[in-house]
């Protein structure tokens, strides 16, 4: 079984515990989202035209790795469009008629978040692709040769799809999508006024250089910043006044063994143990899966995506090789 992680950038069970605090902590609008400056440009003009045309947007497809705000952003287009929003997720819609029962009950405009979406069953991604297309809904009453198919007309809605993994997407799932888009990991800045920000709706005092040192270990993702932010501040409580300081910062990341650059102990572990078993050698996924005691898809969805952004994991057509930069900074 995995290892919870501090700076996992999925969402874990503790997180499930602070609902409430996650979603206060979501911006309502574009001018509370700080980052993405792209990808906000290009959702005001859709929106806006949407707006004008007074018609439902076209279905957008969100894509890139976790944490970084999908869901924020889905909840943002719904309130600038001023529509409702149903959320659920591709694990969530089990048959067919699941997936019916959810566009039956959508009203004009609507927007319907399906998070993971590259997870729904084929049998489900058929009733979609019409769902989406045509606003019609085909359905099967009955069973063998009384069996007879209705066609039911739906409200013009928009399907907005979050997804980790774009390339386990159907082909005719994606073209259906008007808008795609990529959300890219955040500039250290970015994080720090994003944690600035946290730490005023959660009341906590917090400077600009514990932000700043903060920001630096939260692997450039919202997710993970908040995250550490909780998990500092309940330090703060407990051994301090309250007041987050860069000694209490320091002394509370100390102690969940995040280093400068973010990585915790597995990370160092899974590097480590490439260096020191494999050497200069590429490696395939399923041999650091079998390493490190964790899922290929695991790897590929949490651990990979940073340690590429930074520069100490490199993909080659043989498998990954741990780079010099990464050897420097393990002392390797």
């Amino acid at each position: 079984m995995a290892i919870e992680r501090i700076i996992d950038a999925g969402m874990q069970e503790d997180d499930a515990d602070e609902q409430i605090v996650e979603i206060t902590l979501r911006p309502q609008s574009f001018d509370e989202y700080i980052g993405q400056e792209r990808l906000k440009k290009n959702l005001k003009l859709a929106i806006a035209a949407a707006k004008k045309r007074e018609e439902p947007m076209d279905h957008v497809l969100l894509y890139g790795p976790p944490g970084l705000g999908k869901t924020t952003m889905a909840s943002v287009i719904a309130h600038e469009m001023g529509t409702g929003l149903r959320v659920t997720s591709g694990p969530a819609i089990e048959r067919a008629g699941d997936l019916a029962s959810i566009l039956t009950n959508l009203k004009d405009g609507d927007i319907l978040f399906i998070d993971e979406i590259h997870r729904l069953s084929r049998a489900v991604e058929e009733v979609l692709y019409s769902a989406m297309e045509d606003f019609k809904l085909d359905i099967v009453i009955g069973k063998g040769p009384a069996a007879r198919s209705i066609r039911l007309d739906l409200p013009r809605f928009t399907v907005i799809g979050a997804t980790t993994r774009t390339g386990s997407l159907a082909a005719p799932l994606r073209d259906r999508f008007g808008h795609v888009y990529r959300l890219e990991f955040y500039t250290p800045g970015e994080i720090a006024q994003i944690i600035i920000r946290a730490a005023g709706i959660l009341e906590s005092k917090i400077d600009k250089a514990s932000a700043e040192l903060l920001s630096s270990r939260a692997r450039l993702t919202p997710r993970i910043a908040n995250r550490l932010l909780k998990r500092v501040r309940d330090y703060a409580d407990v051994n301090g006044d309250g007041i987050i300081d860069t000694v209490m910062t320091t002394s509370a990341l100390s102690m969940m063994e995040v280093d400068e650059l973010g990585l915790d102990p597995a990370d160092r572990n899974m590097l480590t143990s490439i260096v020191e078993t494999y050497g200069d050698n590429p490696v395939g996924l399923t041999t650091i899966a079998a390493l490190t005691g964790d899922e290929a898809t695991t790897i590929e969805d949490y651990y990979e995506p940073y340690l590429m952004q930074i520069g100490f994991i490199e993909r080659t057509p043989r498998g990954r090789r741990v780079t010099l930069k990464a050897k420097n900074h393990l002392n390797k």
